[in-house]
């Protein structure tokens, strides 16, 4: 890594099973939250158990910042309990026998090296104050992630791996326990890599991408570029872009707010927030619909003028349009009949019709 380099994670992970080969070359941030996404079986969690050093076969080099965890041309490999990095799992696996506070303390008690997070930092970033004299087995599922969080955190770890940590819960834990992880994400200077099959959990909490394919890394980048592509396989996933906005205005008649993006502005329903503050927003393929003309006297208060760039054909009736809007783009879930009959082919101006958008903090 030269001097004026950004100070990055890199891994060359190479591991065979008889049935299933990773092969990945990664470049992640090392700041902010990068996230493996990808169905069941592309290798997501192998890459997280290959950075904690629990896969015996795993080959390649593994560096963190400047610290070289693994190099199998060397012969260098740090084993797993000297290499500092918290590990979340799907399940909390907190101590039984030990209260939250008992088991925040274990983790200190066995952490080496430069402290990143205090314990009254812990306890306020997950909000756990009122559950430190309490029983883990008296938890519910999502007090018990948070504590596990916590616990994570105070091992002083350079790197913080999350296995899917919102797997076990119900949608409503889920959605209780989102907003923390973005507090962490921005709070905190840790890295973190996150494994999940869910696009809405990604959305909310990815700065940076990885899409996994059967042991191999499709695209990778910063979440905002990376779901705009229409050539990947995103499956059965609810394709949509994710863009980073501005709250520009509220309009308290109509309880609407104005957002700002690269691509124009959008009104969405009335978000509590003041004017200036940034915001993430997901617009959903499904919820832009394409025109060759500007239309007149519709509901739809979004309209943007908008250029083709690419589109795809599917088996299925449907097409996958790529729209450049101003320097952002959008992706659009038509007919096939419907892009036949408007010839939409690349290069070609048309207008974005958006119906809404999902505000992602």
């Amino acid at each position: 890594m030269s001097a004026t380099a950004a100070p990055a994670i890199e891994a060359r992970l190479q591991l065979r099973y008889p049935d299933f080969e990773l092969d990945v070359d990664l470049r992640l941030p090392a700041a902010g939250v990068s996230a493996l996404f990808g169905p069941s079986g592309s290798g997501k969690t192998t890459c997280l158990r290959c950075f904690a050093g629990l896969e015996p076969g795993c080959t390649g080099r593994i560096l963190i910042g400047e610290e070289l965890w693994q190099d199998s041309a060397s012969g260098r490999f740090v084993p797993p309990h000297h290499r500092p990095f918290g590990f979340v799992f799907q399940d909390a696996r907190l101590f039984p026998h030990l209260t939250v506070r008992g088991n925040l303390k274990y983790a200190m008690r066995r952490a080496s090296g430069r402290e990143a997070v205090g314990f009254d930092e812990a306890v306020r970033l997950l909000d756990i104050a009122s559950l430190l004299e309490r029983d883990t087995e008296r938890l519910s599922g999502g007090e018990r992630q948070r504590c596990a969080i916590a616990r994570a955190l105070l091992t002083r770890p350079r790197l913080l791996l999350l296995d899917e940590p919102l797997a076990a819960l119900d949608e409503a834990r889920r959605a209780e326990l989102l907003p923390y992880l973005e507090r962490l994400r921005d709070a905190l200077s840790i890295p973190m890599i996150y494994v999940s099959h869910s696009m809405r959990e990604v959305a909310h909490v990815a700065d940076h991408l990885v899409l996994l394919e059967r042991g191999s890394v499709r695209a990778s980048g910063p979440i905002t570029d990376v779901t705009a592509r229409a050539d990947l396989p995103w499956g059965d996933e609810d394709v949509g872009v994710v863009l980073l906005a501005q709250c520009a205005a509220h309009d308290a008649e109509f309880a609407l707010t104005q957002v700002r993006f690269d691509g124009g502005a959008l009104w969405l329903p009335r978000v509590g927030c003041d004017v200036g503050r940034a915001l993430r927003i997901r617009v959903a393929a499904s919820d832009v619909s394409v025109a060759l003309e500007p239309p007149r006297a519709t509901s739809i208060l979004n309209v943007l003028a908008a250029t083709v760039c690419s589109r795809l054909d599917d088996a299925h009736g449907r097409s996958l349009v790529q729209l450049q809007v101003g320097a952002a783009r959008l992706l659009a879930r038509v007919t096939r009949r419907s892009a036949a009959q408007l010839g939409l082919q690349p290069g070609q101006a048309v207008f974005a019709q958006i119906k809404g958008a999902a505000i992602l903090r």
